[in-house]
């Protein structure tokens, strides 16, 4: 299981905090932004030397320079990483207008002009992780093609096009077919928000693993819940005050010295998106205050955590799926069948 890279969330400090939980067997970092005079960031190398127990490291490059994405792989080489990864799969807009991330998949010669010279760059592993297209899953075909042609060492797919961002359901046919055609572990990525999900995605693709991110910024007990069901023995089930533990964990981790507290409070937010989703319960059903309009609302520390009090600090169980939304699409049959 490998925890996913999301920029500017799944950062060293998050690292540490799903450490405690259990945590994911890989480690990939955030993506190093790569260009004609770039220098990798201090801040994700540091990530890299200070992993915590001792777990394998991915890095990630972005970018469309090709020189400067060789000379940022040989660089990172030297730091005690597992593998280099190249990112064919961010589908932020500013991103893919510079022909990077997800945006290169739109672009197939200059693409797997990439692919082909860091491949012979980098002496270690090379991995790619990838959406399935950037239109439409059809286009997935010609990119396995060129993984196939290149011989990359490892392969993760989120099972969405860039333009499905995450509103969809996964395409796991697309990732099976990436199963049976690349000769090379493949991760899937996409939607691994619970047990029953992991279950599902394994079943569906075949695959040599997954790649977990929403999920686990949710629920950071995700990791050893799905390493207790394969192995047979009882899930732990985290409770509401379980959940606001994780929150002090977070705030403690992520806290440094010169971290102005209104924008260590708004950091936080950026957890809770996730985190909050589906905690409400019955208090949403009676259109009652959610906690997310209360959190959203917090500018203090003192005023965080006394929503985490009001909402958390009581009995009850973390529900295992968020409900389906912006941030989370958990029923992929009933959304594949409204198109």
């Amino acid at each position: 299981m490998v925890l996913a890279p999301m920029q500017d969330v799944t950062d060293l400090p998050f690292w540490r905090v799903m450490a405690r939980y259990g945590g994911p067997d890989l480690y990939y970092t955030e993506y190093f932004r790569v260009h004609g005079d770039s220098k990798p960031e201090k801040w994700i190398v540091r990530s890299i030397r200070e992993c915590p127990g001792g777990k394998p490291v991915i890095a990630q490059v972005i970018g469309q320079d090709v020189p400067a994405l060789v000379r940022t792989a040989r660089a990172l080489e030297r730091e005690p990483v597992l593998g280099i990864d190249l990112n064919l799969g961010c589908p932020a807009p500013i991103v893919c207008r510079k022909r990077a991330g997800g945006g290169l998949l739109r672009h197939a010669a200059q693409m797997e002009e990439i692919v082909a010279a860091l491949r012979a760059a980098v002496a270690g592993p090379f991995t790619v992780k990838t959406r399935i297209g950037f239109d439409g899953p059809g286009e997935f075909d010609a990119l396995l093609d060129v993984f196939c042609r290149h011989a990359i060492d490892a392969l993760t797919v989120h099972g969405r096009t860039v333009r499905e961002m995450y509103r969809t359901a996964v395409h796991y046919d697309r990732i099976a077919e990436a199963v049976r055609r690349v000769p090379a572990p493949v991760f899937a990525n996409g939607n691994v928000l619970s047990v029953r999900l992991a279950r599902e995605t394994m079943a569906k693709t075949g695959a040599a693993g997954l790649m977990i991110g929403r999920g686990a910024i949710r629920n950071p007990w995700l990791f050893d819940q799905i390493r207790q069901a394969w192995a047979g023995e009882p899930v732990y089930q985290p409770t509401l005050r379980d959940l606001r533990g994780y929150v002090e964990a977070l705030y403690a981790e992520t806290g440094h010295e010169g971290f102005r507290e209104t924008d260590h409070v708004a950091k936080m937010k950026k957890y809770l998106n996730f985190i909050g989703q589906g905690v409400d319960g019955e208090r949403e059903q009676e259109g009652a205050e959610s906690f997310l309009d209360a959190m959203r609302r917090a500018g203090t520390a003192r005023e965080f955590f006394a929503v985490c009090d009001r909402f958390l600090d009581r009995d009850g169980t973390v529900p295992d799926e968020p409900p389906a939304g912006a941030l989370f699409c958990p029923r992929s049959e009933a959304l594949a069948a409204r198109g």
